[in-house]
């Protein structure tokens, strides 16, 4: 047996007994898998990686700080709910097309913080409860708030799991825009309509309308939207002329907190900062562990193992073993399995298009979040519909799981003639 395969043990045993055992939180079992293969593999406890390594990704951690405040704001001023207020009254005579859009504000959140708990709890707490007023039954709604949670933590402009995969091989985050809508928007369609259109097929709108409250949209009108126009705008020009404006996506998401002072309902930006903050918590120590982890890994030499195994495995293995040992993964942290193996099966998969593979890595991997123990999107869902366990939402994600992975693989294959169409 190698050494760095005692290391690899070493790191995934101690981080199994914290979790489960201790049931210490996943960023803190990161932290004691990594020093305990530190102290074995004879380095003891270099306390300059784990700090560099704790740092690595700074840059996200910015932008998912930022971009919660900013969603924050948004939901406090009464935006999240004008929105849906008014998509239900404008399409409730078409219920698919009603069911789609709430699927799409579901996701927003999601979009531009590359955290499905954060699209779970600020738009699924708002679009849960119209979902089963217009008759969807209480795990299909958490189900979709789920998924919806998922396809936004991969859709564009912000995957966190495709910047951690591109970083492992330095390819920047350029051109993902593309293949992670093609990846993200079917299955989110085929999921909400899948899990939902059966029970919608008439509406009363007269009885939902009483139930909603509009107050928002009647006192402050489109003023509500403003934030939310001004950020994307600023996206859309920071990305198109990026030497003249050159903002980045945290300075974007405060100058749309700003704005949004002044668009809504009164909030104290302290409070609301705070309360941001302390949701996005664990997504931020998780993403600190995992630099941590990963370091530790490059350091050792474990990464490097799991590489050169990974590519020599046969070709149709390793779409078998990636479906399989990356969502599992997952269970661990999504963004974890993004780094450990998203990188790794990137690198074997060096004959097919790298960004479009990349994005569909990231789409597997996003399915940890469904995962059991820490499984936070299927449990916040439970939670917001006041559901006591989760494991009917982990059920009724099966198909849409399943559905996630077999396209993902069916991109992968197709991904040297789309990325000759897209790019």
């Amino acid at each position: 047996m190698s050494i760095e395969l005692i290391l690899f043990l070493t790191m995934v045993i101690v981080f199994m007994a914290s979790c489960f055992v201790l049931k210490l939180p996943v960023s803190i079992a990161m932290v004691l898998a990594s020093i305990s293969a530190m102290i074995v593999s004879g380095n003891g406890i270099p306390v300059r990686h784990l700090v560099e390594g704790c740092f690595g990704y700074i840059d996200t951690i910015l932008v998912i700080a930022t971009a919660m405040v900013f969603m924050k704001v948004v939901q406090e001023i009464g935006t999240l709910n004008a929105l849906s207020a008014s998509m239900l009254k404008k399409f409730h005579k078409t219920p698919a097309i009603l069911l789609i859009i709430l699927m799409f504000i579901s996701m927003f959140p999601g979009m531009i913080t590359g955290s499905s708990t954060a699209s779970v709890l600020t738009a699924g707490s708002i679009v849960a409860p119209i979902l089963m007023l217009i008759g969807i039954p209480i795990t299909e709604a958490a189900t979709i708030i789920a998924i919806g949670g998922l396809c936004g933590m991969i859709a564009p402009p912000v995957n966190v799991p495709a910047m951690i995969i591109g970083g492992g091989i330095d390819m920047p985050y350029v051109g993902f825009t593309i293949p992670l809508l093609i990846l993200t928007i079917p299955v989110a369609i085929f999921s909400v309509l899948y899990l939902g259109l059966k029970y919608v097929k008439t509406i009363d709108y007269d009885k939902v309308e009483k139930e909603i409250d509009q107050t928002a949209v009647t006192e402050y009108g489109f003023k509500l939207y403003i934030p939310v126009i001004a950020v994307v705008i600023l996206m859309i020009v920071d990305k198109v002329f990026p030497r003249v404006f050159g903002l980045g996506m945290p300075l974007i998401f405060m100058i749309g907190t700003v704005i949004g002072l002044f668009c809504g309902k009164k909030v104290n930006l302290v409070t609301v900062s705070k309360e941001a903050i302390n949701q996005c918590l664990p997504v931020l120590g998780i993403l600190m562990g995992v630099g941590m982890f990963i370091q530790t890994m490059t350091l050792t030499g474990v990464r490097g193992y799991i590489v050169v195994n990974s590519l020599s495995l046969p070709s149709a293995m390793l779409f078998v073993a990636m479906a399989i040992t990356i969502p599992l993964f997952g269970a661990v942290s999504s963004y974890g399995a993004a780094s450990v193996l998203g990188v790794p099966f990137l690198m074997a998969f060096l004959s097919y298009n790298q960004i479009i593979t990349g994005s569909a890595i990231s789409f597997i991997a996003a399915l940890g979040d469904l995962m059991p123990p820490t499984a936070l999107a299927g449990i916040f869902a439970a939670q917001i519909v006041g559901m006591e366990k989760y494991t009917p939402v982990l059920k009724k994600s099966l198909v849409p799981g399943i559905v996630i992975i077999l396209y993902s693989i069916v991109i992968i294959l197709l991904s040297n003639k789309l990325g000759s169409i897209i790019f």
